[in-house]
């Protein structure tokens, strides 16, 4: 029962329009071992990655690449953003694009997609990916404050950031959002995905322990021992300017702040979709507990909009 109950919530809240699903490639299992190939070969089995993976945790690394986060991407990631504005024929630079899972399920939509990335095996992976499913993919090892540079001319209709401002430092970020922001033409749309809110009490991105993401850089450094997470807290001791630096790429929350800094004041700026609110799920998300906190947060600004509330920034800023 409890199953079935699961599996009619998902479908009802977390399913792609049929018009959409019906894009989604399918892989033969041929293809499939094609990819786990490359996954392994240019992605998992780097430095010590493996041999700090238990064999369940590995084998957990490659489900999540083939099947979970594409998944994700294609049914919850893809249709909001859709909403948005239409993907089919849209030109999207993707920062942050990894192994081509997002990269995949816009590409799939009709979206024109360039993506970046400062991890080259990942983009190895991501190349492998979009060839294996039919589609020819741009794709660049660039870091994210450099794109105003490196695509100078270029008109792009979405910039998104996914799962990446948090591993830039504030110097980076903040470079890159003025020119992220610059690139756009009038009525262009800046997405943020799965980047952790710094405001938020509790950091399950990366030390999964309360009010972490409000500590400053140093001592968040020393405090890591206190995380549960093995790899992460025995990694940092002393701290030195490039221990420092490497501590920070785990990542580290942002919240409205860069962007005021960087774009425009909060009152100026029109964030006009948020992931909780398309999919409507706040309660399920956050809980009484979790609602609460975030109309405090918000009776402390009357200029913050929610989507700067809630524990992670899926949001989407129209210029």
């Amino acid at each position: 029962m409890k199953n079935v109950l699961k599996k009619l919530f998902k479908e009802k809240f977390y399913s792609a329009p049929k018009k959409m699903q019906k894009k989604h490639t399918e892989f033969t299992k041929e293809q499939l071992e094609q990819l786990t190939e490359s996954l392994q070969k240019n992605y998992l089995d780097r430095g010590n990655t493996k041999s700090e993976l238990s064999p369940q945790e590995y084998n957990a690394a490659i489900s999540g690449q083939l099947y979970e986060r594409l998944g994700y991407n294609r049914n919850r990631i893809a249709p909001w953003l859709h909403q948005v504005k239409d993907l089919n024929d849209a030109h999207i630079l993707e920062i942050g694009c990894g192994t081509g899972i997002s990269t995949l399920a816009l590409t799939e939509q009709g979206a024109k997609v360039v993506g970046v990335d400062v991890d080259a095996g990942a983009l190895e992976v991501a190349k492998d990916r979009m060839k294996i499913a039919g589609y020819e993919a741009e794709l660049h090892l660039v870091n994210g404050d450099e794109i105003q540079e490196s695509f100078k001319g270029k008109k792009f209709d979405f910039i998104i950031y996914y799962a990446v401002l948090e591993h830039m430092t504030v110097k980076e970020r903040l470079a890159s959002l003025q020119q992220a922001w610059d690139m756009l033409p009038k009525g262009g749309y800046l997405a943020v995905i799965e980047t952790p809110n710094r405001l938020w009490y509790y950091d399950s991105h990366t030390a999964a322990l309360p009010f972490y993401d409000w500590l400053p850089d140093d001592l968040a450094f020393y405090y890591s021992k206190f995380s549960s997470r093995k790899n992460f807290k025995d990694s940092y001791r002393e701290l030195d300017d490039d221990q420092l630096m490497k501590f920070a790429r785990w990542g580290r929350g942002a919240s409205y702040h860069e962007f005021e800094v960087a774009i425009a004041p909060l009152k100026e700026l029109q964030v006009v979709s948020s992931l909780v609110k398309f999919e409507k799920t706040a309660f399920f998300k956050l809980g009484f507990k979790g609602l609460r906190y975030v109309r405090f947060l918000r009776s402390l600004h009357k200029n913050l909009p929610k989507g700067f509330c809630y524990p992670y920034l899926d949001i989407v800023i129209k210029k």
